[in-house]
């Protein structure tokens, strides 16, 4: 709700505001942060069944960054392999 009521607040002044909503990414900081036997499974909550890699989220943030995406405001672009649990 915060980005949408931002993007009707300041479309006046033709500022675009979205999110990207990531599932689970797989980055260095999970490992250290993660108790070893939670890593077997990690990421396996997506649809697809892996964790997501930060290349794989660029291409939204690109997106919304660009002139394709000029008619594109108070969007929610869910990049998450599908996820289908939040537990």
């Amino acid at each position: 709700m915060f980005t949408k009521s931002l993007a009707v607040n300041l479309a006046d002044r033709k500022i675009r505001v979205n999110a990207v909503v990531p599932g689970p990414v797989w980055t260095p900081a999970i490992p250290p942060s993660s108790p070893p036997e939670a890593l077997k499974s990690w990421g396996n909550i997506a649809a697809l069944g892996r964790s997501g890699q930060p290349e794989e989220l660029a291409p939204a943030y690109v997106f919304l960054g660009s002139n394709d995406s000029t008619f594109v405001t108070g969007s929610l672009l869910e990049v998450s392999g599908g996820l289908i649990s939040v537990e």
